[in-house]
């Protein structure tokens, strides 16, 4: 999502200030995923970075739809909708995964390279991202970290996503 973000910025033509405020936001944003998330293995509560049980997942999701929240909200009283479009987006998918958590382990790696892959803007990026997207559910069900199921149910959402990114973002 970082490189795509970039890309889609820059596609739009972004001037330095617009780059400057979505590096920090992003970078932030992993910056404060990664923390949590070690933290939560340094205090015993996760037995790995990635949350792979269900209670972890629960929990990890949880901090990040309110992480998207935050910086959808943030960006958009910043002025800057194309941004806050996505993390609402971004927030959408998390919502999604935890609604459909009871049933199936949606897979967000393959969602968000997938919604990666329609948000960067030009034909050779999408392409470009639409192969790291098909590596990144390759290595999800090689690792077996999910089914088929997870991994074409977080394709169709990150598409979805990106759908309606490119959509509005106008």
């Amino acid at each position: 999502m970082p490189v795509a973000s970039v890309l889609a910025a820059q596609a739009h033509g972004a001037d330095t200030a617009a780059l400057l405020m979505l590096a920090l936001t992003v970078g932030t944003l992993v910056l404060a995923v990664l923390a949590w998330s070690l933290w939560q293995v340094r205090r015993g509560r996760w037995t790995h970075v990635d949350a792979s049980t269900r209670s972890e997942r629960r929990g990890l999701n949880g901090f990040l739809l309110l992480a998207f929240a935050v910086a959808a909200l943030g960006t958009w009283l910043l002025a800057q909708p194309r941004l806050a479009l996505a993390f609402a987006l971004a927030a959408a998918i998390i919502s999604i995964a935890l609604l459909l958590a009871r049933w199936l382990k949606l897979s967000l790696h393959v969602a968000f390279a997938a919604f990666a892959a329609l948000v960067a803007g030009g034909f050779a990026a999408v392409i470009g991202l639409g192969a790291f997207a098909a590596a990144v559910a390759w290595s999800r069900l090689e690792l077996g970290r999910h089914d088929r199921a997870d991994v074409v149910a977080g394709a169709a959402v990150g598409v979805f996503a990106g759908i309606v990114f490119r959509t509005f973002q106008h």
